[in-house]
């Protein structure tokens, strides 16, 4: 079945009132039906082992990559705004050849201190983006500093340092609130700041010593409650001003989905609904819409139930005891503005209540492959469990979907067809395993 295009009245969204939007915007209707595809693909090499040399001994992968020649990059250690930054980089060629190993933790040039966000250019430029130092790394192929760009003041209080995108086009990445909710900081310090009112996507551009940022997309933003209003009576009034500003994530909450195309254009979802939004290179207004007629689940209370038995019985199988359904906060000493919990843990821990956002998002997950097509995982069976990927490209054209477990999601796509997966084995050992797909999907 060929997707079927919906054209927009403009004269009759601008006699209602609507808001305007590009003439180029056209929505692509997709089959709502299933065409089933093989996971036939060749698996090219496998890094990582138990027992081995300590390049082939990973502690725990937090991300891959590839530059264009096909060398697979793993980025290892601990990562993130708790992690120690025992970050390093390992380069393997294109038939997995160990090619060299870089990095270390620390706080000078060149050294990481929390790293959090990691992208390979196409030429082998490493970028990371370091919540220590305030700044994008630039390491060239080997390891060597480039450069730091550092944060501007008009970015302080914007999600530049997080999880990053390459730009294919070179010199720049895309930065912003990608993947699951977090804790929103909306004030600190000197008081309260307008609370945002959408998830940005932003080009950052990496040719000075600090960010030049563009904001391209305005992702979609669900409301949320104030850690306040969940907060028990008992909370201390000192703690009670220090969250008054926070909001927290419910369960469910919809994730900001997005990937990039070879030409540095957008596609984003806010994953409640099969929506895929494309923005061109260049441009800050949608121009394609891609949906397939897939629709969320209500959140029933029934549905919180089992979702919380579910998860007390995975915590009990990991040996992680049992858990209730609230989140524990633990307040610690010596802290201040939007890092006030840096000190040893006091005893002002408290639980808050947990709550569920109204229904369960269709979509879990999202990336672009170097083709340009658009690979989307729904969800599976359970509402926290992953479903069956179909593939797409940018023009809405529906080349097919591979069923539940047939294959996971790759944590990273290369050229000529190469895809990278981050596993663990029964003993939690990581290991990189590189697959080239099937022609009829690169």
């Amino acid at each position: 079945m060929q997707p079927r295009f919906v054209p927009i009245s403009f004269a009759l969204m601008a006699a209602l009132g609507a808001p305007p939007v590009l003439p180029a915007q056209e929505i692509v209707e997709v089959t709502g039906r299933d065409r089933p595809i093989d996971a036939a693909f060749e698996e090219v090499y496998r890094v990582g082992v138990l027992d081995g040399e300590s390049w082939e001994m990973f502690a725990e992968v937090s991300e891959v990559a590839f530059d264009a020649d096909g060398n697979l990059y793993v980025f290892d250690g601990t990562s993130g705004l708790l992690g120690s930054g025992s970050l390093r980089v390992l380069v393997f060629d294109a038939d997995g050849g160990f090619l060299r190993e870089f990095g270390s933790s620390g706080g000078g040039p060149g050294e990481f201190n929390r790293p959090n966000g990691f992208a390979v250019l196409h030429d082998g430029t490493v970028v990371v983006s370091d919540i220590g130092h305030r700044a994008f790394q630039l390491l060239d192929a080997s390891g060597g500093l480039i450069r730091m760009v550092r944060v501007g003041d008009d970015l302080a209080g914007m999600s530049v340092l997080g999880e990053i995108l390459p730009d294919p086009r070179g010199a720049g990445v895309f930065a912003g609130a990608f993947g699951g909710p977090g804790v929103t900081i909306r004030g600190a310090g000197a008081g309260p700041v307008t609370p945002p009112t959408s998830r940005p996507v932003m080009r950052v551009g990496l040719g000075g010593e600090t960010m030049q940022a563009d904001t391209m997309v305005h992702g979609w933003l669900p409301t949320r409650s104030e850690i306040t209003d969940l907060a028990p009576n008992n909370v201390p009034a000192q703690v009670r001003e220090m969250l008054r500003n926070m909001s927290m994530p419910t369960v469910f909450e919809p994730e900001m989905l997005v990937g990039v195309f070879p030409d540095g254009g957008i596609v984003h979802s806010d994953s409640s609904t099969y929506t895929l939004k494309i923005t061109p290179p260049g441009a800050t207004e949608v121009a394609r819409i891609i949906r397939r007629p897939f629709r969320p689940e209500p959140v029933t209370p029934e549905v919180e139930r089992e979702y919380a038995e579910r998860r007390a019985a995975a915590r009990r199988d990991a040996g992680m005891g049992q858990v209730s359904g609230s989140r524990m906060m633990v307040v610690r000493e010596g802290g201040s503005g939007a890092n006030p919990n840096p000190g040893p843990p006091t005893q002002s821990s408290f639980q808050i209540e947990e709550r569920y956002y109204h229904e369960v998002p269709v979509l879990r997950g999202l990336a672009t492959a170097w083709n340009g097509r658009i690979w989307v995982q729904r969800r599976g069976e359970y509402p926290e469990s992953d479903g069956p990927i179909d593939v797409v490209t940018s023009d809405g054209e529906y080349v097919g979907t591979y069923s539940t477990d047939a294959t996971a999601m790759p944590d990273a796509f290369g050229p000529d067809g190469l895809a990278a997966y981050i596993e663990l084995d029964d003993f939690d050992v990581a290991s990189v395993v590189v697959r080239r797909l099937p022609t009829e999907v690169r």
